[in-house]
């Protein structure tokens, strides 16, 4: 018997010892509310907790995205540097518990996988795309913000500094065949149609493994990894997020026009 939370952005259903997690907000391409970033945090602690959770899905509503980044009008409150800081904490945060929680976790990617929907796609254990998803963090074209270094360092670990470097410098966004080259993609499925049939299947394959090697696997892999330290990166984030260029950002791409960086 399935239960269902309640949650209108962010929808969790389990059935048959898979958690579904749907980002739904398909009339913003599932842009996301901090609210969302929180439920998906208290999703990762349900299913550390529940041991009848053997895998968790996640999944975009509609076909235009997985999720397009954080809703870009929620910045416009910050005005003090302690704003930024609080929120790419929260980004780490919740990031670090999808990434380290207990069962295996599949992203099922079509459309626009962009800035934190890109972030949580790269936190999943694994990755299935639809031939029409596109992954990219266009930061330098559309706020003039930054990553925390977390970030950077979640994505230099799956792709190596010189691609990061590569995505972000020219704002592009792979596409799904780049994507299962370089390996930011495990598998790509041509029709948006199957997708979630197929990552279905992959969600029931790990979760019949042993679940014990799977954490012990994951965990293993996390710690043979550099650790930040407390309050890296601080610098970098009030750098950008303070900045005259963050604003015009801000402005300029919810007035729907091009943005003037001038680097200050």
């Amino acid at each position: 018997m399935a239960a269902t939370e309640a949650g209108q952005d962010l929808l969790y259903e389990l059935r048959e010892g898979i958690a579904h997690v749907t980002f739904n907000r398909p009339q913003a391409r599932n842009a996301l509310t901090f609210a969302m970033y929180e439920r998906l945090a208290e999703v990762c602690a349900i299913a550390n907790a529940d041991r009848s959770i053997r895998a968790m899905l996640l999944t975009g509503a509609g076909d235009k995205a997985f999720a397009a980044g954080t809703d870009i009008s929620q910045f416009r409150a910050f005005d003090k540097p302690q704003d930024a800081l609080d929120y790419e904490a929260r980004i780490d945060r919740v990031l670090g518990a999808l990434e380290r929680c207990r069962v295996p976790t599949i992203a099922a990617i079509q459309g626009a996988c962009t800035g934190g929907g890109a972030g949580i796609a790269v936190c999943c254990d694994l990755r299935i795309a639809a031939g029409n998803a596109r992954f990219g963090f266009p930061v330098a074209r559309t706020l003039g913000n930054c990553l925390s270094t977390g970030n950077y360092a979640r994505l230099a670990a799956l792709l190596g500094p010189a691609r990061v470097k590569d995505m972000i410098f020219r704002a592009r966004l792979v596409e799904a065949p780049e994507a299962l080259d370089i390996g930011l993609v495990g598998e790509v499925v041509d029709e948006p149609a199957a997708l979630m049939p197929r990552a279905l299947e992959l969600a029931k394959l790990v979760a019949s493994h042993a679940p014990l090697t799977l954490q012990a696997t994951k965990e293993a892999l996390l710690r043979l990894r550099p650790t930040m330290p407390a309050g890296s990166g601080e610098d970098l984030i009030l750098m950008c997020y303070m900045s005259q260029d963050f604003r015009e950002g801000m402005d300029a791409f919810l007035s729907k026009r091009a943005p003037r960086w001038q680097g200050l």
